[in-house]
C-alpha cells in the first residue's frame, strides 16, 4: 500500500466519516473506483472489491474485513 500524503488522508478520512455508506451498481456512491485506487490496490483488487460489493450490497470495507478474518482462521 502506498504512504498517504497529509492531504490524502485527510480527504480519505472526511469520505469514510461524512457518507452514509452505499454501494450502487455502477461503483458509484460510498466508494467509487478512485477512492478505492487511494489505498493503494491494483487494478484487479479494484474491479474484485466493486465487483463483490455490488453483488452482495456491502461497503468494500466489509468485503476487505471478510477476507481478513477468513485468512486469520484459516491460519489457526
Amino acid at each position: 500500500m502506498k504512504d498517504l500524503s497529509e492531504k490524502e488522508y485527510d480527504e480519505l478520512d472526511d469520505l469514510l466519516t461524512k457518507t452514509t455508506p452505499k454501494v450502487k451498481a455502477n461503483g458509484t456512491g460510498y466508494i467509487s473506483r478512485r477512492e478505492v485506487q487511494l489505498l493503494g490496490l491494483n487494478s484487479l483488487s479494484v474491479d474484485y472489491l466493486l465487483a463483490r460489493a455490488e453483488a452482495t450490497q456491502k461497503s468494500p470495507a466489509q468485503i476487505i474485513d471478510e477476507l481478513v478474518l477468513e485468512k486469520i482462521a484459516a491460519s489457526a
